[in-house]
Order: C-alpha cells, then structure tokens, then sequence
C-alpha cells in the first residue's frame, strides 16, 4: 500500500474519503465550539498527513488552545504533516514519525480532550479494534470525545463499534448515515478514563496493509 499516495482522493470533491473527512472535521470543530476555555489536548493515531486536525484547527478561534500529538509511521506522510502544521501556524502541533499501535506515544500526553481514530479501524483484525476501543477509555479524559472511521462494506463492524463504545462507558454523540458510504462516528466518555496500565501495544495493522509496523 502506497500510504501518501492513498491521501490523494481527499483532493477530489466527490469521493469518498473526502466525504469523510469533511464529516470528521465537522465534529472536530463541534468538540472545539463545546469545550470550556483553556488548553486543549488532542493525539491522533496512524494520522497520515493530519488532514482532519489541521484543516479542523486552521481557522478555528480555538486553534491555539490545542496541544496535539500527531503519530504516523509513513515517512512520506510525516513530512506532509509537518509542512502542513508550518504553513497553519500551529506551533502546538506535534508529529511523530512512529509506531502508532504503541501506548508509548500517548502517555504524557493522555487523558486528552479529543481523540482520533480515523483510518484505523478498517486495518485491524476485529480483535484489536476491541483493543484500541478499550485503550481509548484510557487515553479520553472524562467529557472527552473518541472520534473514529470504519468504513461500511461487508461484513459491516460500525454498528458493534459503537456497542463496544457504549459498553465502556461512552455515549454516541454522532454516528454517519449509512447511505453517506463510510463510517464516521464519534463517542463522549462518560467517567474518569481507566488507569494507563494497559500493554504496550494496542493494535497492529494487518499485513496486507501494513502502515504501522513494529
């Protein structure tokens, strides 16, 4: 899988991912509109070039209020991100070329305000989609907002994500139309995040489609 060049159809107005993206980047902006005033901490996982948050935060009167840590092993990918946080201004925009799957990258940063999922969920075995699930109740502080992508072809997981979201606690507060042709969905914790005492690892992409490698 060519990671940078999978990016390339959030540039044509009538495709799918860019469907998507709009969608997340709505919600994003929502979370920022809804928080209280003061910092606000974000990670996104396997964030690829971070088209949802930086174009979220680029003119958002919250933008810099946010402390993000962006992590993507793509090193292609990595550099875009960077060049895209320059040209925005948001000197509180972090990215890390690394393992994503790693509960490492997260701990100093976590419990955050805003976490995104987006672009993961559809790598991973069934298993560790339940795993990642579970990590986030670890890294969202309570009132904070999971944001996460599936897309929506057979068998179709995003109707259980969401149940495995609402069993740990979360509530839905948006989940995408079906008819839209992907999954986009987003989830509110609703008590104080677990301990991070999970393992080290939470996910890893499956190999035909590897963008996060040990």
């Amino acid at each position: 899988m060519d990671w940078a060049a999978w990016h390339d159809d959030y540039d044509n107005p009538g495709s799918v991912l860019a469907g998507r993206l709009a969608a997340v980047q709505a919600i994003i902006r929502g979370v920022l509109d809804d928080l209280p005033a003061g910092p606000v901490t974000a990670l996104s996982m396997c964030a690829g070039q971070g088209r949802d948050l930086i174009g979220a935060l680029a003119g958002h009167p919250r933008r810099d209020d946010v402390r993000a840590r962006l992590v993507e092993l793509d090193p292609r990918n990595v550099a875009a991100a960077e060049a895209a946080v320059r040209r925005a201004g948001l000197a509180g925009i972090e990215v890390v070329r690394g393992d994503a799957g790693l509960m490492r990258h997260y701990r100093d940063v976590a419990p955050a305000d805003l976490v995104l999922a987006c672009g993961v969920f559809g790598n991973l075995t069934d298993a560790d989609v339940l795993r990642t699930v579970e990590a986030c109740a670890q890294l969202c502080r309570e009132g904070g907002t999971v944001v996460w992508t599936r897309h929506r072809r057979p068998p179709d997981l995003v109707p259980v994500i969401g149940d495995w979201f609402a069993a740990r606690g979360f509530e839905q507060v948006y989940l995408s139309d079906p008819a839209a042709g992907f999954g986009v969905g987003a989830h509110r914790l609703c008590h104080p995040p677990k301990r991070l005492d999970g393992g080290e690892r939470i996910f890893t992409f499956v190999p035909e489609k590897q963008a996060c490698l040990p």
